[in-house]
């Protein structure tokens, strides 16, 4: 081999090192649409968003489930006290004014009344002033979620006084009243209620689960929302029943005066 060989055979042998020694070429990067990628990234925290929305709406509609209603008190209250029809009678005959309440347990209006004035009424009750008649009115049985609760506490309410313990079982309820539209309390917390306010009668929980004066009391909603005595004007300008609804010895009282019941007392003969 001569030397022009040699040297050419040496040249193209460097040259075949040089080009193994060389790094494997990267494939081309493919750009990044930024806009895409913002686009995902929104429509995975929108997806979340809403996941997380349905999750609080459903916990918070539902808090009732599981729960026990709370007892503000318990046994019979230190006046008479009886069921009369579909109405609650509480306090002495001989009392100077007898107040006649009408109201619903998923009432919001009824709540801040029975919170405002609640106390008040139940004092002059226990003095002997007052004769407190309390309608229970399912007027809101289509505006929880399940329907019926309004239905389903006006019943237990007239239960709880056929077994000599109305007072704490109505307090209760008001002090835990539900949010219209949401999970209400059951039947089975309603009968646990019962047994928190000290309600032993075997029967309590028979007439709260068979819904004893369900008829009776869909009968009363039609008679009091037709009684044009007990219609009153509202702020929008209609007239109609509504509660709550209070009447003084048959007569509507505007309890919108935070003095009504002083007043009203203060007005009233003497025993």
């Amino acid at each position: 081999m001569g030397g022009a060989e040699r040297t050419a055979r040496k040249r193209r042998q460097e040259q075949m090192r040089q080009q193994a020694a060389k790094p494997a070429a990267k494939p081309a990067a493919r750009g990044v649409d930024k806009r895409t990628v913002g686009i995902i990234v929104a429509v995975v925290l929108l997806a979340a968003a809403v996941t997380g929305g349905i999750v609080w709406y459903q916990a918070d509609k539902n808090k009732t489930e599981g729960q026990t209603i709370a007892a503000v008190a318990q046994g019979a209250p230190a006046w008479p006290e009886r069921r009369d029809g579909l109405v609650v009678v509480s306090g002495k005959p001989e009392a100077r004014v007898t107040l006649d309440v009408y109201a619903d347990f998923l009432c919001p209006a009824c709540g801040e009344f029975h919170k405002r004035f609640g106390k008040q009424i139940e004092e002059q009750v226990a003095a002997g002033t007052v004769l407190l008649r309390t309608h229970m009115i399912p007027m809101l049985s289509a505006r929880s979620d399940p329907e019926g609760y309004s239905l389903d506490s006006a019943n237990a309410g007239l239960c709880a006084a056929d077994s000599g313990v109305f007072t704490p079982f109505h307090d209760s309820l008001f002090a835990a009243q539900p949010e219209e539209g949401k999970r209400a309390w059951d039947k089975a917390q309603l009968t646990a209620l019962g047994r928190g306010v000290g309600i032993s009668d075997p029967a309590f929980p028979a007439c709260v689960e068979g819904g004893t004066y369900n008829q009776q009391l869909d009968a009363e909603l039609t008679r009091v929302t037709e009684d044009p005595a007990l219609h009153q004007e509202f702020p929008d300008g209609n007239k109609g029943f509504g509660t709550p609804t209070v009447t003084a010895d048959g007569k509507p009282v505007s309890t919108s005066d935070p003095e009504w019941l002083t007043k009203l007392l203060s007005g009233a003969p003497a025993a």
